[in-house]
């Protein structure tokens, strides 16, 4: 079932001579966990905007076609309308931390629904819980790591329960392992809860093998979309500049000096097993 659709959605902002996005055209389903990616610049922050509807409630400008998220009309209805449906996890955590602790940032949300104290003390902790943190309830936010800001910034969105989640590059302060931790978190996010969960990143190496459907942008426009062993065997992804994962690499490279694997790996560990069924073969 289709939770975001788009028909013709192209967005110019005020004063812009050219669109940011333009023609996009695409369906996400309910429980989807999507890549969304591209080089800088290309428009996926404004798409993202668009299915919260900042765009264009917030920053006004010239919305063309149609838009569809959770059911609602984006362009009918005001952005407190659609936060009950779509969580937003910015791309530095800094930015929706505000309050003297980690416990007040998270109900925050919950407050400006009204919503009864009891209930919303039952959803702080759990969403406390579900981020890993609840040992953090009481801290100072800017007194955390950036790995443990971003959980804070996750479980402020979770609690409030969406359909979708969007996480505009959530680990690009992180480290490897940090940004690793992460992902496994948005990962149990999307599986056991079925939240619709789009990713907006570059690190593609370590969120590829969480993904079920991708999503390639250039220039405003959707260039590729489809299932991430498609997208990434794909010569068109190379040329417009995506990061393929370093497996997919290793794929393209033994099947161009005559060594073919059963199919094409997307992780390290997918990669070690082919390679382990060709020298058993051998």
């Amino acid at each position: 079932m289709a939770v975001i659709k788009t028909n013709d959605l192209t967005y110019t902002y005020p004063g812009a001579t050219k669109p940011s996005i333009e023609k996009v055209s695409l369906t996400i389903n309910k429980g989807d966990f999507v890549i969304l990616t591209g080089p800088s610049g290309c428009g996926k922050t404004t798409l993202c905007r668009c299915f919260n509807g900042l765009v264009p409630h917030f920053y006004n400008g010239k919305l063309e076609g149609t838009l569809t998220v959770a059911g609602l009309d984006v362009a009918e209805h005001q952005i407190y309308e659609l936060a009950r449906h779509v969580g937003l996890v910015f791309q530095n955590p800094e930015n929706q931390l505000f309050a003297l602790s980690v416990e007040k940032d998270v109900a925050f949300g919950l407050e400006n629904f009204a919503m009864p104290r009891e209930e919303m003390r039952k959803r702080v902790e759990w969403a406390l819980k579900m981020a890993g943190i609840s040992e953090l309830a009481e801290r100072p936010p800017h007194e955390l790591s950036g790995g443990q800001q971003q959980r804070v910034a996750i479980a402020s969105v979770l609690a409030m329960q969406p359909d979708i989640m969007i996480l505009d590059e959530p680990t690009s302060f992180l480290d490897p392992l940090g940004a690793e931790k992460i992902f496994e978190v948005i990962n149990d996010l999307n599986k056991k809860l079925g939240i619709t969960t789009i990713l907006v990143e570059h690190r593609l190496d370590l969120a590829a093998k969480y993904a079920n459907h991708v999503i390639v942008m250039d220039n405003g426009k959707v260039a590729l979309t489809g299932s991430p062993r498609e997208i990434f065997s794909s010569e068109e992804a190379r040329l417009i500049g995506v990061g393929i994962p370093k497996a997919t690499k290793l794929y393209q490279h033994l099947k161009k000096n005559g060594v073919e694997l059963k199919s094409v790996p997307v992780t390290t560990e997918e990669a070690a097993n082919l390679l382990r069924e060709v020298l058993k073969n051998a």
